[in-house]
C-alpha cells in the first residue's frame, strides 16, 4: 500500500502525479509490458514500481531528503535509500536475465528493480520518450473526440489514423512519410509534410501541432 501524506511537503500535489503516472507507465514499458509480467508472474512488482515512481520524482524533481520521501509515501528510509541507490543498467540485465534467476533471487528483486527501472524511466520521460501504452491510449481518446466533435482540421483525424501504432519519439520523417503518404493534408502530400516537419516528435499531440505550424508557414492552415 502507498501511504500518501498531504500536506506535509511543499509541492505541486497534482504535478507531482501525473510525473509519477508517466514515469510508471514508462516502467511497464521498460519491463516489456503487462503481457510480460503476466508472463513472469511479476505483478506483483507494480506496487513497487509505483512506490518507486514516487521515489524517484520526489527527489529528481523535488529535492526532497530521504526522511521526508520515507514519511510522505509510508516507507522506511533504508527502503527509500535502495531505491535511490539503485543501478538502472543493473535492474536491466537482471529482468532480461529474469527466467534463470533462483526463486530466492527472484524474492529478492523488486525493490532493487524497481528501483533501477524508476530511474530510467523518469531519464527517458524527461527526455521525451513517454510511454508507448500511454501514447496510444492518447492518441485513441483524441481520435475518438475528433470523429464526435465538429473540427476545422480534418486532417488531424485522418493523422491519427495513418499514424496507428508508430512509436515515439519520431527521429526523422522517414516511417512517417511513408504511413503519411497519398494522404491529403491541404492539398499536400502527407509524405512531404513529414519531411518538412522538425525532429524529434515525441508524442501524438506534438505531431499534430508540428503540422499545424508547418501549414500556417505554407499559409494554408
Amino acid at each position: 500500500m502507498i501511504l500518501l501524506t498531504p500536506g506535509q511537503l511543499s509541492i505541486d500535489e497534482s504535478g507531482l502525479e501525473e510525473l509519477v503516472d508517466r514515469v510508471f507507465f514508462k516502467g511497464i514499458d521498460l519491463l516489456g509490458g503487462l503481457r510480460k509480467l503476466a508472463e513472469y508472474r511479476t505483478l506483483t512488482w507494480l506496487p513497487s514500481l509505483a512506490r518507486a515512481a514516487f521515489v524517484i520524482v520526489l527527489r529528481e524533481e523535488y529535492l526532497k531528503s530521504e526522511e521526508e520521501i520515507a514519511q510522505f509515501i509510508g516507507l522506511t528510509r533504508n527502503t527509500v535509500r535502495t531505491i535511490l541507490r539503485a543501478d538502472p543498467e543493473l535492474a536491466m540485465r537482471k529482468i532480461e536475465n529474469y527466467e534463470d534467476l533462483t526463486p530466492q533471487e527472484r524474492r529478492h528483486l523488486k525493490v532493487h528493480v524497481a528501483g533501477g527501472l524508476a530511474k530510467m524511466a523518469y531519464k527517458l520521460v524527461k527526455e521525451g520518450q513517454e510511454a508507448q501504452t500511454l501514447l496510444e491510449f492518447c492518441r485513441a481518446m483524441g481520435q475518438e473526440i475528433l470523429s464526435h466533435v465538429h473540427c476545422d482540421a480534418p486532417w488531424a483525424y485522418q493523422v491519427l489514423k495513418h499514424t496507428k501504432g508508430l512509436r515515439y519519439p519520431l527521429l526523422d520523417g522517414e516511417v512517417l512519410a511513408q504511413r503519411l503518404a497519398g494522404l491529403d493534408i491541404k492539398g499536400i502530400d502527407g509524405a512531404q509534410v513529414a519531411k518538412e516537419l522538425e525532429y524529434p516528435i515525441v508524442s501524438p499531440a506534438k505531431l499534430l501541432h508540428a503540422i499545424k505550424e508547418y501549414l500556417q508557414k505554407r499559409g494554408v492552415a
